[in-house]
């Protein structure tokens, strides 16, 4: 994809769902932190100097991309807009920390936005590489083969006995943050959730919501993730997050299967009505539609509703942010009810289209 298309386009195949169980995990993603020996960290970097990290990454790129057998676009991020910054970030293919301080930061995106290495963020480098539902394995692998390839080219920050040096003290070690998006309408039900989230600490996990108001979580979204990565491997980091998660996904199914069972026509009822609004509906906000997109997607894994394919959910998960509907809009100052509008007049387009491809 080139800049432009990145920030129009609303479909993303790491957020497809052919994977693995993908009724339950959305994605999957592997975030590798380097740092450049002997240059200071981003945070007390001089702009020179950062211009300099930037030069030596872009470097190594013509490499990288003949090893990964796809092009990559270059986004330099002071030329972008705010509002271009806020939709990178809820594309997920940049951190709110990169898109914090723009200035000789840059976000490199390969054409199919699965692997994105982000330049000066709290680290000199940050290594990305995402998957379609429960997959770490391949992103590790594609993580690891970018990683080779600059350690190769660029002298890298690594201590024999702290391992990668990082700014953030987390981060020490391996670098590694893995990452998987979880879709938990059955658990946040039955209201089970916040026993998942009270003993994710103490196995070395964060659990948190993809989206929230502040208050609570919307659309049941939410993510787990390794807390730490010093005093351990790259394979104990990934196989005590598979664990957890493989557990959560059976606790959900679990939950999903009592629900069908219990509540089969509330249940049926309520995922129709949500489609409906969201095929229908002339004004929807934010968090309605991600309440609402939640109960079709359970309906669609439940095999409750036919009507449209499992992929619109990530298309419209991203097309209803109101940094896209700002965006296509070319205005930041629409007013909440425009903006609602043409959020329901996006959300009617993509289920439509997805329609038309199920038929």
């Amino acid at each position: 994809m080139t800049k432009a298309e990145i920030l129009k386009s609303s479909h993303f195949p790491w957020l497809e769902t052919e994977g693995t169980d993908t009724d339950v995990v959305l994605a999957s993603r592997i975030r590798l932190a380097r740092n450049l020996k002997d240059v200071p960290f981003p945070g007390r970097a001089d702009f020179s100097q950062l211009a300099a990290v930037r030069e030596q990454v872009e470097g190594v790129m013509p490499a990288i991309a003949q090893a990964m057998d796809q092009d990559f676009e270059g986004i330099q991020l002071e030329e972008l807009s705010p509002l271009e910054l806020s939709v990178l970030v809820d594309k997920r293919l940049i951190s709110p920390a990169l898109a914090k301080n723009p200035q000789h930061r840059e976000a490199i995106i390969s054409a199919d936005t699965r692997a994105v290495l982000m330049v000066n963020e709290d680290d000199h480098l940050r290594i990305q590489c995402q998957a379609a539902g429960f997959e770490l394995d391949k992103p590790m692998a594609a993580a690891l083969r970018i990683d080779d390839i600059i350690e190769s080219q660029l002298d890298i920050a690594f201590d024999e006995t702290m391992g990668y040096l990082t700014a953030l003290p987390t981060n020490l070690g391996t670098g590694l943050r893995a990452i998987v998006y979880l879709h938990l309408p059955g658990l946040v039900f039955t209201k089970n959730i916040q026993s998942i989230a009270g003993i994710a600490p103490q196995l070395g996990l964060a659990v948190r919501s993809l989206f929230s108001d502040g208050k609570e979580a919307s659309g049941c979204l939410y993510e787990i993730s390794n807390q730490l990565t010093l005093g351990f491997s790259e394979k104990e980091i990934l196989d005590n997050l598979k664990n957890a998660v493989a557990e959560i996904v059976a606790h959900e199914r679990k939950a999903r299967k009592a629900l069908a069972l219990y509540m089969k026509d509330q249940l049926e009822d309520k995922v129709w009505r949500s489609y409906g609004a969201l095929r229908y509906a002339r004004l929807l906000n934010e968090k309605e539609t991600l309440e609402l997109l939640s109960w079709v997607r359970l309906g669609l894994d439940l095999r409750l509703l036919g009507e449209v394919d499992r992929d619109s959910f990530g298309d419209v998960l991203i097309a209803s942010r109101t940094s896209c509907i700002q965006y296509l809009a070319d205005s930041e100052n629409l007013s909440k009810n425009e903006t609602d509008r043409l959020r329901a007049e996006q959300v009617r387009n993509v289920l439509a289209a997805h329609s038309q491809q199920k038929g």
